[in-house]
């Protein structure tokens, strides 16, 4: 096809990712912001998301003229052929998704769009929203369409260029056709179908995933119990193939920018239709337990009493190859640890600044100075190449416990200390008598 005249409203994690691969797949496309400085920022192609391929992606944009940055939506979208709504969908009162952002861009920019111009929602939005909108603009010749992300946060680029399907719905067939088409020179599989299942293909994939989370996480508390082995059992089901071996990695609990608010609002979603997903609820009551007997495993490698003690933490991130804290599992364990009472000193190779309630540095080796136990909270692979002899020559402890079965268990052992991971049997070293 031709290169299309693409507006994208927001620059955070999915606008950003989303106007810089179209820009790389021919289109000419603006994306828009209401912050003055970032703007001024991203035009000199200085790109605060960590995200492997953006930053080039953005230079190579900003080059080529393809990609520009403006302040201002409604100026912005008076030539566009589609315009993407990538702003923030985030947890609102009582778990629901607060839609503010989307209805403010919406009221702004719906008397001044040119005729035909799709109206894309790309952020994730509960089922109705693309009829609410296309009320709000109250325009017949206006396509609403709604073609959800499924970008992982460290992969994003890969995953917005080789993707596993394209999804895109509205009551207007032709407009969704045509939004498909932006995505032709990817080989992928495009699933074409209205505007609800559209919206709801991005919770139900979420949601599955978050409950895939739980179920590996209760799986490993019951090796515990029993004696199994986690790394084993996971292994004989991944070779199952309607089973698969992604997210059957236990660890500290779920998190990030959008398992925690996908799972509370789709389930005020069903909710609203009378349903109660007791499954869901299930899973996010899970995910609570797996922090609480996270903090129970530390406060036991300490002697039971989380006051007063000395605790170093490695990773602060939700997950590995990203910066973003939020619903961080490693913090969520952490604060409950500083409530406690527990000194905590951490770091996290992408996270710097000041955190409430603990000491950030960065230096890995001054988390285990004096530290009472050391905790693995995020899988980054640095963490396994650290010199875990001189880890245990700074400690007054004698524990590591990895959260996310990340190191090995012997090479831990062979310097001195003991192990403890996830759904794994203890590894502790031998006291002579």
């Amino acid at each position: 096809m031709t290169a299309a005249r693409i507006v994208v409203v927001g620059t955070g994690y999915v606008g950003l990712t989303t106007g810089a691969c179209l820009a790389s797949l021919g289109h000419r496309v603006t994306c828009v912001d209401v912050d003055q400085a970032k703007v001024a920022r991203l035009s000199a192609g200085r790109v605060d998301i960590l995200e492997p391929g953006l930053s080039e992606l953005v230079a190579r944009g900003l080059t080529s003229g393809r990609l520009t940055f403006v302040v201002g939506a409604r100026a912005a979208v008076q030539d566009a052929e589609g315009v993407f709504l990538c702003v923030p969908t985030p947890m609102g009162a009582g778990g629901s998704a607060d839609l503010r952002a989307v209805e403010a861009v919406t009221e702004e920019i719906g008397d001044v769009l040119p005729s035909g111009c799709a109206l894309i929602t790309k952020s994730t939005v509960p089922v109705g929203t693309s009829r609410r909108i296309r009320e709000m603009v109250g325009r017949s010749d206006i396509p609403v369409v709604s073609n959800p992300e499924f970008l992982r946060e460290g992969t994003a680029v890969v995953d917005f260029l080789n993707p596993d399907r394209i999804v895109v719905g509205s009551d207007d067939r032709e407009a969704a056709t045509w939004v498909g088409s932006l995505y032709e020179d990817l080989a992928s599989a495009t699933v074409v179908c209205d505007a609800a299942s559209a919206e709801l293909v991005k919770y139900a994939a979420n949601c599955f995933l978050a409950v895939k989370l739980s179920y590996v996480n209760s799986i490993a508390e019951l090796c515990e119990r029993l004696g199994a082995d986690i790394t084993v059992v996971t292994e004989g089901m991944g070779y199952d193939r309607r089973i698969g071996r992604s997210f059957l990695k236990p660890g500290p609990g779920w998190g990030g920018s959008c398992l925690p608010k996908d799972t509370s609002a789709l389930v005020k979603i069903a909710e609203s239709v009378q349903y109660d997903f007791g499954l869901l609820n299930s899973a996010i009551e899970e995910n609570i337990a797996q922090r609480d007997r996270v903090v129970a495993k530390i406060a036991g490698a300490v002697g039971g009493t989380l006051n007063g003690a000395r605790i170093g933490v490695l990773g602060l991130a939700f997950k590995a190859g990203t910066n973003d804290l939020r619903d961080s599992p490693a913090l969520a364990v952490s604060s409950v640890l500083c409530a406690l009472g527990a000194e905590l000193t951490a770091y996290d190779p992408a996270v710097g600044g000041e955190i409430a309630g603990m000491t950030v540095v960065d230096d890995p080796y001054q988390v285990a100075k004096a530290a009472d136990v050391v905790v693995v909270l995020t899988e980054w692979d640095e963490f396994k190449r650290l010199d875990w002899s001189y880890m245990a020559e700074q400690m007054d402890g004698d524990t590591v416990v990895d959260t996310r079965n990340l190191l090995d268990p012997q090479a831990i052992l062979d310097v001195g200390l003991c192990w403890q991971g996830i759904g794994r049997p203890r590894v502790r070293r031998e006291v002579n008598a």
